[in-house]
């Protein structure tokens, strides 16, 4: 995944152990990730979790639970939670506080 993302990517890495965010704290991310002039890279592990490396060189690590999700699971999950915080952005009714 590493070689695969840019050079300059914001690396954001999908951890059980990273940072739970509400849903307005990932609006205020993603509002300062679109303002930074770098693409994002989400990074999913697999069945094994990420690779040690993944973690330590990711700018940002973000836990959706303390539970553990299948990886397959996980991308609809940021899918939908993204979904979610344009909407919030944007004014939209989808999200309720």
């Amino acid at each position: 995944m590493l070689e695969v993302a840019g050079k300059r990517d914001r690396l954001i890495a999908l951890d059980e152990g990273g940072e739970l965010w509400s849903t307005r704290e990932l609006v205020e991310r993603i509002e300062r990730w679109r303002g930074g002039g770098r693409n994002v890279a989400l990074l999913v592990g697999g069945p094994d979790g990420l690779h040690p490396s993944c973690i330590e060189q990711a700018d940002e690590t973000w836990s959706l639970s303390r539970l553990t999700f299948p990886h397959y699971l996980v991308r609809v999950l940021v899918a939908e939670q993204i979904y979610r915080a344009w909407s919030v952005a944007k004014g939209h009714p989808y999200h309720r506080d």
